[in-house]
């Protein structure tokens, strides 16, 4: 069967929300329900998923503020993982955000997740000299 990327739907939460956590994506600090929830509340034309035979196999949130492009939650199903899903899903990220205008795309990985480093690297991301910043303005826990 042919992949199917397209825009999320309110059904496919628990089928996305499972993909993310078999990709180690949730974390006790963001709640995935509502992570979704303010996505859907801006721009929700930018979060994508894949769907191959009914199932969800991929997902990528991206975000754009008029100056950078964000990418955010991109997974593959673990045992889809290496056969193009993942550098699909962000040629369509890098399509719609040139379409907006935007110039640069930012994402952020853990160090420690040599994989998707590696991943990010071969679709021809470089590692930026930045040191990121956070400050949580919401508690989800």
């Amino acid at each position: 069967m042919p992949l199917i990327i397209r825009p999320f739907r309110p059904d496919d939460e628990p089928q996305v929300i499972d993909l993310w956590k078999r990709c180690n994506l949730v974390v006790p600090w963001n709640d995935p329900h509502k992570d979704i929830a303010r996505k859907l509340k801006i721009n929700a034309d930018l979060f994508l998923v894949a769907e191959q035979n009914a199932r969800i196999v991929g997902s990528v949130m991206i975000g754009y503020d008029g100056h950078r492009g964000w990418i955010n939650y991109l997974a593959v199903a673990p045992g889809e993982q290496r056969t193009g899903i993942g550098r699909r899903m962000m040629e369509e990220a890098e399509t719609k955000l040139r379409a907006l205008g935007c110039p640069k795309i930012n994402l952020q990985v853990r160090t420690s997740n040599k994989q998707v480093i590696a991943f990010y690297e071969a679709i021809g991301y470089k590692r930026d000299e930045v040191v990121s910043f956070g400050k949580r303005l919401e508690n989800d826990v």
